[in-house]
């Protein structure tokens, strides 16, 4: 979720897609508890102690990373064969959109049919490690996989409520940055991208002209929106939650974050206004295509190629703050996004699974799968060379290591992104449609959100 690519849950991805999932599946996913009993995986074993009635075989569930399914099946393939030539142990792939993604996972929780392995967004894993379903990562399970120590702190503080046993470990790691389009700034004659949100404002005003805007967002896509507000709120010394879990949605500094956000589009009017339909991936389109100037996104080159895109045809900066380092505020640009890939409990091949996410996070595959899919990767030793060293990254792995902030590592976070989500998806269709946004509007969307989460 998003995403996060992440999210996203766009908790994100390379490119994650929309991290959106119903409100109904989100209430679900909180309402489990720990005593869940139902066997997910690829046996039929009775063993109560999860032993391996069919130790060839696992059921891996993927995120969507690249431009579509196929894609990612035709960059996963060929590396669960080499896994399977390795073990042999045969691994069954599918490749879920984060659409449907989180259903799914609480189908398989309740009714037994589903997967030993799956990908999860990152922003999600306080949420479903409270259902009980996920195997926890303690010591002893780390040291399977080749320990704790190899993964990125950022990207560990993003697998699961502090002080308890990590619900997944980290497979790709994202960081929000800011998408230029070169050509666009050469001819409005700006010379570098925008560091602070004014000169960002400033920027896109000389960029929207002749049916063409000086940015795009995705109004309708509830991660990005979450994402994007918890962001804001952080730069304005805001947070979405309490010391002890608790919403608290109304307070200044959050409803001056989202209406900044949806002012983008409201006031300063440099997106366009059909922008506030858009749920997934159409912004990407728009900057591609040279409608948009910037874009704000998580690994988005996969999908900029597939829309005819060059890697030259733009550059990547840090998304921007208030006022400027150190300025006003926390310098907070980003979520800590990215994918994690967790394991049932209750699979009938715990040891396979063990071993393919050994295999997953090894620096081979690492520095394979994350370079595809234009990510980085959350274990340290991976990270040297030359695709993780190109300009473009080492603007995302600075933001990764300096400034970016695990969303709320609470177990109703899925529901906060659905919440706070839906109130900005309302707020831009309020600014589509001519009618004002103001502090009102923003806190009285916040406050009912707010009463849902309580609920």
């Amino acid at each position: 979720m998003r995403r996060s690519r992440a999210a996203d849950p766009r908790g994100r991805a390379a490119d994650r897609g929309s991290r959106t999932v119903t409100l109904t599946g989100l209430v679900a996913a909180t309402a489990l508890t720990a005593s869940l009993t139902a066997a997910c995986g690829g046996g039929t074993s009775t063993d109560t102690e999860g032993g391996n009635t069919d130790p060839k075989t696992l059921t891996y569930w993927a995120t969507n990373q690249g431009a579509s399914l196929e894609h990612d099946k035709k960059v996963l393939t060929p590396e669960l064969k080499k896994f399977e030539r390795q073990t042999g142990i045969k691994v069954k792939l599918e490749v879920i959109p984060w659409s449907d993604l989180l259903n799914r996972i609480l189908a398989a929780t309740t009714s037994g049919q589903g997967p030993d392995v799956l990908n999860i967004g990152n922003t999600w894993s306080a949420s479903l490690q409270a259902t009980g379903a996920l195997l926890p990562f303690d010591d002893k399970t780390f040291a399977k996989i080749g320990g704790k120590d190899r993964f990125v702190p950022s990207a560990l503080a993003s697998t699961g409520t502090a002080g308890k046993d990590p619900a997944a470990v980290p497979l790709y790691s994202l960081a929000y940055g800011l998408y230029y389009n070169k050509a666009r700034f050469d001819e409005a004659g700006i010379d570098e991208p925008p560091a602070t949100w004014s000169e960002l404002v400033a920027a896109g005003r000389k960029l929207t002209k002749g049916g063409k805007y000086g940015l795009a967002v995705e109004g309708a896509n509830l991660a990005e929106n979450s994402h994007h507000a918890f962001v804001f709120s952080q730069q304005h010394g805001g947070d979405f939650f309490d010391s002890e879990g608790k919403p608290t949605f109304t307070t200044a500094a959050n409803v001056k974050a989202v209406k900044q956000y949806v002012d983008l589009l409201a006031g300063d009017k440099i997106a366009a206004p059909g922008n506030a339909e858009y749920a997934q991936n159409q912004s990407l389109k728009d900057f591609a295509t040279g409608k948009a100037a910037m874009l704000l996104w998580q690994a988005a080159d996969t999908t900029l190629k597939s829309h005819g895109m060059k890697p030259g045809d733009y550059g990547i900066a840090p998304v921007p703050v208030q006022s400027g380092a150190p300025g006003q505020g926390r310098n907070v640009n980003s979520m800590v996004a990215g994918i994690n890939i967790s394991v049932f409990k209750n699979s009938d091949n715990l040891d396979g699974a063990l071993k393919f996410v050994k295999f997953m996070t090894s620096d081979t595959e690492q520095k394979h799968l994350n370079s595809t899919y234009g990510a980085i990767p959350p274990v340290k030793s991976a990270q040297d060379g030359g695709t993780f060293s190109t300009p473009a990254q080492k603007v995302l792995r600075e933001t990764l290591a300096t400034s970016a902030a695990p969303l709320p590592q609470v177990p109703d976070e899925s529901k906060f992104e659905t919440l706070v989500g839906t109130a900005m998806k309302e707020l831009f269709a309020d600014a589509a449609a001519g009618r004002q946004v103001t502090e009102k509007s923003v806190r009285d969307r916040l406050a009912k959100a707010q009463q849902q989460m309580q609920s």
